[in-house]
């Protein structure tokens, strides 16, 4: 099948649902499908086109931003001309330019699919609300359009005021998680490098520095923890500097864990590539996705720390909360109580055989073929529907 996949920002953006996306467009790849993918040229110093692991990627100028968002004035052009040419319109919302593809799948009578990966929700401000506004509307012209409209759990689609209103459009695919290969050797150089040796409990956490992502929470619960951990220590992994729209968050937040980075109980380790993230794993004893709203559905690095047999703490959110319901491998807290979430890392750290699974079997039912198989799944029931 030709595959058109659809999203503002791709590769090398970073965040769940480019992830997401990227490993589904390489299942579908390797499994004889031809994927292409249209998005933003957000980064000018990437190509127009290029093929990266047999999927073809057009990216359309961007003239300017608008919040978290970019103008593109030629995507309705490029969407057109895809369109045609491809069989599958598979389009991965929250998108602005989401409406006019699927109108144009629909027209054409070519099965056309949304993958919802969140609710947007755009920091306080008039702008940001009528920005959060405009895309939302877009999103539901698109569901208009949309044979069908996947969603990660059904804990979520039930949840969400977005999917829940499509319900009967709806179909639940796991999503597609995987991590390379790593040594021993390549998680003990980690450990030295960041001086871990000894160091115990190793908190983790995985994320955008961003206020949707809850890092205050942790924060808060730090005290507590340190009085019964004093050697514990947060390793940060992720994008903290410059985020995009993130830099009030940021300042506000900064002076408190300068506090800790100075006593060696915060480290942050910026972007780290897939082979680095597998040996930031295991140097850990427990993960922590502590999400304040439903901008975060699933938390895809929580099964990434499964597969590598590392229990976690997340928010009682929808979505958020399966990975722990469906493995046994955590506790939740109530969203934003950092009294909670302190007791939580508590409970996990002082019986960590209590959240054990089996990480191949996980690995196995997250993988990215196991998804691509079902989205294939998916394409010809829709097709023999239309």
């Amino acid at each position: 099948m030709r595959i058109l996949t659809a999203l503002t920002y791709y590769r090398p953006h970073i965040s769940g649902l480019t992830i997401y996306t990227e490993r589904l467009a390489k299942a579908l790849a390797r499994r004889g499908h031809e994927v292409t993918i249209l998005t933003s040229q957000f980064d000018r110093s990437t190509p127009r086109e290029e093929v990266k692991d047999n999927v073809l990627i057009v990216r359309a100028p961007v003239l300017m931003r608008i919040s978290k968002g970019v103008v593109m004035p030629t995507i309705g052009l490029l969407a057109t001309r895809l369109v045609l040419e491809n069989e599958i319109i598979h389009l991965h919302l929250p998108q602005f330019d989401a409406a006019g593809i699927a109108l144009r799948g629909r027209m054409l009578s070519k099965p056309t699919i949304l993958t919802y990966h969140c609710d947007l929700k755009l920091p306080p401000g008039l702008f940001n609300r009528t920005a959060n506004y405009a895309v939302n509307l877009m999103n539901h012209l698109a569901a208009l359009s949309a044979h069908r409209i996947v969603t990660y759990t059904d804990d979520y689609a039930r949840h969400s005021p977005y999917a829940r209103r499509y319900y009967g459009k709806v179909e639940t695919i796991l999503p597609p998680v995987e991590l390379p290969a790593v040594s021993k050797e390549a998680v003990r150089c980690f450990a030295q490098e960041y001086a871990l040796d000894g160091r115990s409990p190793v908190i983790g956490m995985a994320a955008r520095f961003a206020a949707e992502k809850g890092i205050e929470v942790l924060l808060n619960a730090l005290p507590e923890v340190l009085r019964s951990n004093p050697n514990a220590v947060v390793l940060y992994a992720g994008q903290y500097q410059d985020v995009l729209g993130e830099d009030e968050y940021a300042a506000r937040l900064f002076p408190a864990i300068d506090k800790y980075r100075e006593r060696g109980q915060w480290r942050f380790l910026g972007v780290l590539d897939p082979s680095r993230m597998a040996a930031f794993y295991p140097n850990l004893d427990v993960l922590v996705v502590p999400s304040l709203n439903s901008t975060e559905s699933f938390g895809l690095v929580q099964v990434e720390a499964m597969m590598n047999g590392v229990p976690v703490v997340a928010s009682d959110l929808p979505g958020v909360r399966q990975p722990a319901s469906i493995t046994g491998m955590g506790r939740i807290f109530p969203a934003g109580d950092s009294s909670a979430l302190a007791e939580a890392l508590s409970s996990v750290l002082d019986g960590p055989h209590e959240y054990r699974s089996d990480p191949e079997l996980i690995a196995n039912q997250f993988s990215p073929a196991a998804a691509a198989v079902a989205y294939e799944a998916l394409y010809e029931k829709i097709k023999g529907e239309i």
